[in-house]
């Protein structure tokens, strides 16, 4: 789980069009691939699912007033391995530090 200051504020729905719109193109500059990336958005939480390397939802942003916290929802040790699911919440978090900072 990783906390981030939300100073601008950002609330959830502006933070899902932020996401649905940039992110993709963010991560898949980073990585040099092209990663589909899906999104869903409930009340003040966001699901991000990579779907072509993961199954079901891997990052949960949640969305309050005063912060953003990110938490990493794949608790199976061997995708973990196989998908980096490290790397994935790492560039999440540094595009929200980036949008909400």
């Amino acid at each position: 789980m990783t906390s981030i200051q939300n100073i601008q504020p950002l609330n959830a729905e502006a933070l899902f069009d932020i996401l649905k719109k940039e992110f993709p193109d963010y991560i898949n500059e980073k990585l040099d691939s092209t990663l589909t990336i899906e999104f869903a958005h409930v009340y003040d939480i966001i699901n991000v699912s990579f779907p072509e390397v993961i199954a079901g939802t891997v990052l949960t942003v949640t969305v309050s007033e005063d912060q953003i916290v990110v938490t990493d929802n794949d608790t199976e040790p061997e995708n973990m391995l196989e998908y980096n699911t490290e790397l994935l919440e790492s560039h999440l978090v540094d595009f929200l530090k980036m949008k909400a900072e």
